[in-house]
């Protein structure tokens, strides 16, 4: 089996209202990466990262950028064992 890493991220700017979490969702699954998304009442998005090291870069690269209505400012991350998380859900 391969290693697995998992990464919790927030994501601040103008992430709300701009299809950010759908987008995630999509973007982890063509990634094979497990995990979910959310809103946050300070306008943040959250998010956690599992699958292969390579993958959860790429997520967490994208969350730089998100989709094209967003502006992201800054991007927080934090390494967390991994729990095996087991799809992508958008809470």
């Amino acid at each position: 089996m391969s290693e697995r890493v998992r990464k919790h991220v927030w994501i601040s700017g103008k992430v709300q209202n701009v299809w950010f979490r759908d987008a995630c969702m999509r973007e982890a699954r063509a990634h094979a990466v497990d995990g979910w998304v959310s809103n946050l009442s300070d306008s943040r998005v959250e998010a956690v990262f599992e699958g292969s090291p390579d993958a959860v870069a790429a997520l967490v690269a994208w969350c730089h950028e998100g989709p094209p209505r967003a502006r992201v400012t800054q991007v927080d991350t934090q390494e967390e064992l991994v729990a095996g998380e087991q799809g992508f859900a958008v809470r």
